[in-house]
C-alpha cells in the first residue's frame, strides 16, 4: 500500500511538472495599465488574484498596516454594495473574496465559479473603487485590529514570528508589519485611510493572475469597465533591497511557558539569485537531519524544521520547540555543521531532490497555489515563463551546490526566543 501511494503521489507530482515546463495555457498581456497573467483550464471554479504591489514598503512606521486596514473597512460596504447586501450578495453566489496583506503586496482574491464570476467581480471591483468608509465602520474595523495584535502576546508562535522579524529585518521595509501595529493603527484617520485609497489604488500597482475557465474576452471586458478606470499612477515594482550582513544576535521574551520557542533567521539571496535553488535544497536536506537527530532519535522536540522563505528578501528560517533548548541548538548547531563541512554524493541527493519536487508541486497543485505560483516568478523572477526551469533547476543542483550554499548563508543567525532564557547559554545562540 505505501509503494502503491507513493507511486500515485510521483505520478501526480509529474503531471504537475509537466505542465510547469509545457505551458501553453498562459499569456501575458495588459488592459488599461493593469498587468494581467491568465491560465485557462477546463474548471468550473475560477481564482482571480489581484496584487496591489509594494506592501509594506508602501508605508512607514506611523501608518503601517493603512493598505489591510481600508480593504478591511471596505468589507463593510461600497456604493453600491452597503454592508448587508454585499453580505447577502455573496452569500447567495457562494463565492470569496478575500484579503491578505504581505511583505511584498497585499492581495485580494476572488473564489467563484464561472456562472458568478461576474457578480462577484463587481463587488470586488466596488470594494477597490468606492468603498463607503463609513465612519462608525472605520472605528468597528480599529477595534477589532487593535485588540487582535493585543491578543498576539497569548500565542507564543504568534509572539516569536513578531520579534523574529524585527530583529531579523531592523532598518529595513521589512520590520514593519502588513497588518500594522496597536500605535500605528490607534493613530490612522479616516481622512488618511480615504487619501490613501485615492493616491494607492492605481493600475501601476496592479497585477492581475487568473486562473479559471473563462475567455481572454471577457477578462478585458471586467477589467475595461472597472478597476481599469482608476488613475495610472507612476508606480514601478521593483526588488526590494538587499539585508546588509548583520553579526548573530538574539532577543528575548521570558514567559513561564511549559516549553520554549525558538526560532531564528538567515539572510538568504535574492529570489531569482542562481543559488536559490540550492538553497531550497539545503534547506530541506537540513529540516530532514534535524528532524532525524533532534525529534525521531532524540525525542527531544515535536516541531523542528529549516524552511525557505521565498519572498523579495529571501531567508531560511530555523525553528524548534522544546524543553531542552541548549541541547538542542547545539544539536541543531551540529547538523549545520556538518552540511557545511560534509560529502553529499549528486547522486544520492538525486531521491530527496525528487521528492521535494513531488511534495512542492501536490502542495501546490490548487488554482489558487496556481495564481500564486505564476505571480511570484513573474515578480521575483521577471517572467512567469521562469516557473517552467524550477524544475530543471532543482535537478541541477549537486551535493557540491548544497555544500557551498551552507557555507556562504548559514551563518549570523538573527533569533527570537520566547520562554526561559534561563535554560540555555547566550553563547550557544551566539556562536551558532
Amino acid at each position: 500500500m505505501k509503494r502503491l501511494l507513493l507511486a500515485l503521489a510521483l505520478a501526480a507530482g509529474t503531471t504537475q511538472i509537466a505542465q510547469a515546463q509545457s505551458d501553453t495555457a498562459t499569456v501575458s498581456y495588459v488592459v488599461n495599465g493593469v498587468r494581467v497573467i491568465q491560465r485557462k483550464t477546463t474548471a468550473s471554479i475560477v481564482v482571480a488574484n489581484l496584487y496591489l504591489l509594494g506592501g509594506v514598503r508602501q508605508t512607514t512606521a506611523r501608518n503601517a498596516g493603512i493598505e489591510n486596514f481600508l480593504l478591511t473597512v471596505s468589507d463593510r460596504g461600497t456604493q453600491k454594495y452597503p454592508k448587508d447586501v454585499l453580505r447577502r450578495a455573496l452569500a447567495r453566489t457562494g463565492s470569496e473574496i478575500g484579503v491578505a496583506p504581505g511583505e511584498d503586496w497585499t492581495l485580494v482574491g476572488i473564489h467563484t465559479t464561472t456562472s458568478e464570476l461576474d457578480s462577484t467581480w463587481a463587488i470586488f471591483a466596488d470594494k477597490l473603487m468606492h468603498p463607503t468608509l463609513d465612519s462608525s465602520d472605520v472605528e468597528f474595523v480599529r477595534d477589532q485590529m487593535v485588540s487582535g495584535i493585543r491578543q498576539r502576546v497569548d500565542s507564543p508562535d504568534a509572539t516569536l514570528d513578531y520579534l523574529s522579524d524585527s530583529i531579523a529585518y531592523a532598518g529595513s521595509a521589512y520590520a514593519l508589519s502588513p497588518v500594522g501595529t496597536e500605535g500605528s493603527l490607534s493613530h490612522i484617520t479616516r481622512a488618511e485611510l480615504r487619501a490613501y485609497e485615492r493616491d494607492q489604488m492605481v493600475t501601476s500597482r496592479m497585477l492581475l493572475v487568473i486562473v479559471g475557465n473563462v475567455p481572454r474576452a471577457k477578462v478585458e471586458a471586467l477589467i475595461g469597465s472597472t478597476i481599469g478606470k482608476l488613475p495610472a499612477g507612476k508606480y514601478v515594482w521593483a526588488m526590494p533591497d538587499t539585508m546588509p550582513t548583520r553579526p548573530t544576535d538574539v532577543v528575548f521574551d521570558q514567559r513561564p511557558l511549559p516549553t520554549n520557542y525558538i526560532q531564528g533567521f538567515i539572510n538568504g539571496p535574492p529570489p531569482n539569485s542562481p543559488d536559490a535553488p540550492a538553497l531550497r535544497i539545503a534547506a530541506a536536506v537540513l529540516s530532514g537531519r534535524m528532524f532525524a537527530e533532534i525529534r525521531s532519535r532524540r525525542n527531544l522536540t515535536y516541531a523542528v524544521s529549516a524552511s525557505f522563505r521565498d519572498r523579495g528578501l529571501t531567508s531560511i528560517e530555523l525553528y524548534v520547540t522544546t524543553t531542552s533548548p541548549d541541547t538542542t541548538v547545539a544539536l541543531m548547531s551540529e547538523q549545520v555543521h556538518e552540511l557545511q563541512d560534509g560529502e553529499i554524493e549528486t547522486e544520492r541527493l538525486r531521491p530527496l531532490v525528487q521528492q521535494f519536487i513531488t511534495e512542492y508541486f501536490l502542495d501546490n497543485e490548487t488554482i489558487t497555489a496556481q495564481a500564486d505560483f505564476l505571480a511570484r516568478n513573474q515578480l521575483y523572477r521577471g517572467d512567469f515563463h521562469a516557473g517552467a526551469r524550477f524544475v530543471s533547476d532543482l535537478k541541477a543542483v549537486t551535493g557540491a551546490d548544497v555544500r557551498r550554499v551552507a557555507r556562504t548563508y548559514f551563518k549570523n543567525v538573527r533569533w527570537a526566543y520566547v520562554g526561559d532564557p534561563t535554560h540555555i547559554k547566550l553563547e550557544r545562540l551566539l556562536l551558532f
